[in-house]
């Protein structure tokens, strides 16, 4: 019985059915959002809601009764078992601001689309990489947060006034939005010699440092779908191991039975 109801469970038409009930789900969602489609059609959304979530319910149940214990040891798994009970959650009284939190449903097609779920576990595991170049990044930022508080602070109190309005005028340079016309131009206009410091900051910053974020992530992706490559190899090969021990078993079988047989 467990394993029928494992073989549906991770089968491919209940597992798109799921996505496609999550979709659904995420379109109501929306709609809730509208006072005139609640006001025209919200008894039926509303039921829809309750019905898709109740499937949702049921799901988790089968698949705790079909992997027990081992269900709570599976990251995704417990994911999936934390989305579906947040949306069970009463959405009345103190807890009235967790009726916002339903839409976190529609994140469990991460869980659902392998695709989805091995770009999340990639960048999970760039996180020490990324750590070391934010880390990095951060040294670099204070310094020149330092140094342009000293050199603009008197003229520009309102961009470099002070430590902090100083690295948020950075962090706006960095994402290089208004940049030019709104903060260095003004600046040069009264330090010729500040465009020195702030293409000095850009490169480091906004080309270098931000660009090592994208290698990290992306050389962690190709490790996940190497590794991912790998062990589907290993898996065939451990298949075609098998069948051949298998055939080796019935050809000496084979062979044994001829020799004994008594000759005609």
């Amino acid at each position: 019985m467990r394993e029928k109801i494992r073989r549906l469970v991770e089968g491919p038409k209940f597992q798109n059915c799921i996505v496609t009930l999550i979709i659904v789900n995420a379109v109501i969602l929306g709609l809730e959002t509208s006072d005139s489609i609640m006001a025209a059609h919200g008894t039926w959304l509303k039921w829809l809601d309750a019905l898709i979530l109740s499937v949702f319910v049921a799901e988790i149940a089968l698949r705790i009764y079909v992997h027990r214990l081992r269900f709570f040891t599976q990251p995704w798994s417990i994911f999936d078992f934390a989305i579906v009970g947040i949306a069970l959650i009463p959405a009345g009284g103190p807890f009235a601001a967790l009726r916002a939190l339903r839409v976190l449903r529609v994140l469990r097609l991460i869980s659902v689309i392998p695709t989805m779920r091995r770009v999340i576990e990639g960048l999970l595991s760039a996180i020490p990489g990324i750590a070391s170049v934010a880390a990095i990044m951060l040294l670099f930022f204070y310094v020149f947060a330092v140094i342009g508080t000293h050199l603009y602070a008197d003229t520009f109190p309102a961009w470099f006034g002070s430590l902090g309005k100083t690295m948020y005028t950075l962090f706006q340079i960095m994402t290089l939005e208004s940049w030019s016309m709104g903060i260095v131009r003004p600046v040069m206009a009264e330090h010729p010699g500040a465009w020195a410091f702030f293409i000095t900051y850009i490169l480091v910053t906004t080309f270098t440092m931000l660009n090592l974020f994208i290698a990290i992530i992306v050389t962690a992706m190709h490790q996940g779908e190497d590794e991912q490559a790998q062990a589907s190899r290993n898996e065939i090969r451990n298949v075609l191991s098998q069948e051949m021990k298998a055939m080796e078993t019935r050809l000496l079988a084979e062979i044994r039975e001829q020799k004994n047989r008594p000759p005609e």
